[in-house]
């Protein structure tokens, strides 16, 4: 009886999602403040600014170099044991990362905070299980469209989170509210999805034995996955991508506080502006967008456009044009990230999907791991830079794609299935 009164899949796959990507948009008003313009005492006075923008790209590259150890061993794991238990123990590890966090704010412990995103960023697998958990219960025609309800998710998480977290971190609000109350917050909301997951979230997957477990699987994975060549060209789409837009997400920040002298509400602000036309895209473009257009044929146009408008981003002298450019990025990355992942699903057995969409999380981690520490040495030298770099990876990975990506591979999976 109690499993009849279950959310559908794909509901509860989006709840969770949309619960877990919101407390990830809270803390990004918080994080380049924090750091970048030492708000909350947490960088000794004296230190130069050039040192202060190391430590934010080493910092902010803690996460996604943690989770590129992470991710495939729970994308491992969740093959052999089901998606739902392992979803549950990622979220604890986050629960835990947020905590710390809070505590290294409170008590401005700096070496805290690496503690407290290496933790969540290696138990942070979420994504890559509920995608394939997504994949899981999604035919091959349909997983673009489904897969465009995570983006949608992450959209609507970027709506508010960013909003709330510059809200809750600013005492112009209210006066006890400081750089912590976004992590507390945030913590709770973990607290809320570990229970909602467990009450509602189906396991979509039987269990299998098969699969090894090692810390060396992130790299031993990628390194068999460039091997397989049907795989080969959209991984490297995928990498490229990814660490082209690492430079925007993670230094954009940066850009808005130097140029427009942003602080933490108008980030939280602008984000979720962003956030907004992200749900827009995934929730409805795409779903018009994928009726008529294979992903192949929509990444060829969306990563070329994204590559664009991120360059086109440094035009503006005034902030109040960056809401008629934002969209444009929002739309061609909410377009490319859940077509690559379509293809990336459709090229990998049934048996395996965790274990790909792992390795696809893993790639990428790497490619969100090294563009901040690229990043924090160039944006002493000129505030613009991380998004030229960006613009250029991105046009990198259209190039990739465009030209040595065969479509005849997707539609022989299609054909069989």
């Amino acid at each position: 009886m109690q499993e009849k009164k279950k959310l559908h899949p794909l509901l509860a796959v989006f709840i969770t999602v949309f619960i877990d990507l919101l407390g990830i948009g809270i803390i990004i008003p918080v994080f380049a403040p924090l750091i970048i313009e030492n708000k909350h005492g947490m960088m000794p006075p004296e230190m130069t600014e050039a040192a202060r923008n190391m430590i934010y790209g080493i910092l902010t590259a803690t996460f996604p170099f943690f989770q590129f150890f992470g991710a495939p061993i729970l994308g491992t794991l969740a093959d052999k044991y089901g998606r739902k238990k392992i979803l549950q123990i990622s979220l604890v590890g986050t629960f835990v990362g947020y905590v710390l966090f809070a505590f290294a704010i409170h008590y401005q412990i700096l070496w805290l905070l690496f503690v407290a995103r290496a933790l969540p960023g290696f138990m942070g697998g979420n994504i890559s299980i509920v995608t394939a958990a997504l994949a899981d219960i999604s035919k091959p025609e349909e997983k673009a469209k489904n897969f465009g309800l995570i983006g949608m998710a992450f959209g609507l998480g970027f709506i508010f989170g960013p909003f709330i977290g510059g809200i809750l971190a600013s005492s112009r609000i209210c006066s006890w509210f400081d750089y912590s109350t976004p992590l507390w917050f945030t913590a709770f909301l973990t607290l809320v999805n570990i229970y909602y997951v467990r009450s509602q979230f189906p396991e979509t997957f039987k269990p299998n034995a098969t699969g090894r477990v090692s810390l060396l699987t992130g790299i031993n994975n990628i390194r068999k996955a460039f091997g397989l060549v049907n795989m080969r060209v959209i991984l490297l789409s995928v990498f490229l991508q990814a660490f082209g837009f690492s430079f925007f997400m993670q230094f954009n920040q940066v850009y808005l506080i130097k140029k427009f002298h942003f602080n933490e509400e108008n980030i939280g602000m602008i984000f979720g502006y962003i956030g907004l036309w992200i749900a827009f895209t995934q929730g409805f473009i795409i779903r018009k967008v994928t009726k008529r257009f294979s992903p192949p044929q929509i990444i060829r146009v969306s990563l070329i456009g994204l590559a664009i408008t991120i360059l086109v981003i440094l035009l503006p002298d005034y902030w109040w044009m960056l809401l008629i450019i934002n969209p444009f990025i929002a739309i061609f990355q909410g377009l490319t990230q859940p077509n690559q992942t379509s293809i990336v699903s459709a090229l990998a057995s049934r048996e395996n999907q965790g274990e790909i969409l792992g390795i696809q999380q893993s790639i990428a981690s790497l490619a969100f791991t090294i563009p901040p520490l690229i990043a924090g040495v160039l944006v002493s030298f000129d505030v613009r830079l991380p998004l030229v770099a960006a613009a250029v990876v991105t046009l990198l990975a259209w190039v990739n794609f465009y030209f040595r990506f065969e479509d005849k591979k997707i539609e022989a999976v299609v054909e069989k299935d």
